[in-house]
């Protein structure tokens, strides 16, 4: 048993913030939770559409496939506390997960407060002290953490944790503090930029579509300056009126690095189980069938009622064109729209439209075995802050509990 306890203070009451705090405090240190807003987890709560993909469940190669944005430095943090410790973790906290397409882990209730009522049972059982005040502050002397300023008063800490976030979210309390702080104790911050955010597209049909949704489509993205496709996936995608989101969309955006307008082509296969062959004898089928039908009313098994207009005007076959006179060569035509419809990426939307923040204090400032910072001693950071980030998929919340349990491990050594 020590003579005292080591003061620790925790900025910000997120995923990150939380598993911080409670892990200090099981190992003894007398720890406070700073939250500037009236509730801790309000990031967390709105999650996987307030379904929260709490880790994925799997193995740390994957792991760290799945982790475009300085993987390396997540090797130590992960190995300590995986997806595997994360779900024994809620499990053992009364919380029953279940695993869905894609190895995403999700609670069984689909609610993702259970999973903020489970974190914050863990800092209270271990009798962390949860003061909303905001953070205005961190003391730092000769290199050496002192505390933190809030309201004015300064407050007398032995290590401090910056768990605050990034700038996606603005709105749940994520606004940037964090890279303030760092920046003037003299850190490096790489410049933060959206991940995870929905695309604005240069071709005004694609707007026309607001509000369809498509299912079941593979997404892929070809890089004109590479001259080659850097990302695929299949599933769900939706057309706004800026452009296009939805969860391959989002995959998707953390990719397109860097952004530069008119670089990015993302081609749609709307038909992806079936290959040329078998689509243009599905294609025969249903020409047959219609044939004394215009084109543009024969297409209704094929392709969700809202899309078929401006299908027919992208493959270039007249809408009124008698299906039993359509050419081989516009049946070629109709073919490849199908199988690639194609449009141009103008731009990310804002970054407080994104799910996750790229960028954020540089991890040649961060010790990898402890988070602690390497020119200020006392000093840790924990998830979203640091310059790292993942896919979709529940990478990013791992990477925020990897890491905050390793920082709670540092403080309290």
């Amino acid at each position: 048993m020590r003579e005292k306890a080591i003061r620790v203070c925790v900025i910000g009451g997120g995923a990150a913030g939380m598993m911080c705090a409670g892990k200090a405090a099981s190992l003894g240190c007398d720890v406070t939770l700073y939250e500037k807003m009236n509730a801790v987890g309000r990031k967390l709560a709105i999650t996987g559409k307030g379904r929260c993909n709490v880790t994925n469940n799997c193995d740390r190669n994957t792991f760290i496939e799945n982790v475009p944005t300085n993987p390396r430095f997540l090797y130590g943090a992960y190995s300590l506390f995986s997806s595997e410790d994360t779900m024994a973790f809620f499990e053992g906290m009364g919380v029953p997960l279940k695993t869905e397409r894609g190895n995403r882990v999700f609670p069984v209730s689909d609610k993702s407060f259970d999973i903020v009522d489970a974190l914050r049972d863990y800092c209270k059982e271990n009798g962390v002290k949860v003061i909303y005040e905001k953070v205005e502050d961190v003391i730092v002397e000769e290199g050496v953490v002192k505390g933190v300023v809030v309201h004015g008063r300064e407050i007398s800490y032995d290590k401090v944790a910056i768990c605050t976030g990034g700038v996606s979210y603005p709105k749940t309390g994520s606004d940037g503090d964090g890279f303030r702080f760092a920046e003037r104790m003299g850190l490096n911050i790489v410049e933060p930029k959206p991940s995870l955010v929905p695309l604005e597209t240069k071709e005004k049909w694609v707007k026309s579509l607001m509000g369809l949704s498509l299912k079941n489509v593979r997404v892929s993205v070809f890089d004109t300056k590479k001259d080659k496709e850097i990302y695929t996936d299949f599933g769900e995608m939706l057309f706004t009126h800026f452009g296009v989101s939805g969860p391959t969309i989002l995959s998707a955006s953390a990719h397109l690095k860097p952004m530069e307008e008119d670089r990015y082509r993302v081609r749609i296969d709307l038909k992806p189980a079936l290959d040329e062959k078998t689509l243009d004898n599905r294609l025969l089928s249903d020409f047959e069938k219609n044939k004394n039908k215009d084109f543009v009313n024969s297409l209704s098994a094929l392709l969700p009622q809202k899309l078929i207009p401006i299908f027919v005007q992208l493959c270039g076959v007249e809408g009124g064109k008698k299906v039993n006179v359509i050419t081989k060569a516009e049946r070629q035509n109709i073919l490849k729209a199908l199988k690639c419809l194609e449009f141009t990426v103008k731009a990310f939307r804002p970054i407080d439209e994104a799910i996750i923040t790229s960028g954020g204090v540089d991890v040649k400032e961060i010790d990898p075995k402890s988070m602690e910072s390497k020119k200020i001693k006392g000093l840790y950071f924990a998830g979203e802050v640091i310059d790292v980030d993942a896919y979709t998929g529940g990478f990013n919340l791992q990477i925020a509990f990897s890491t905050a349990n390793l920082a709670g491990i540092g403080m309290a050594e």
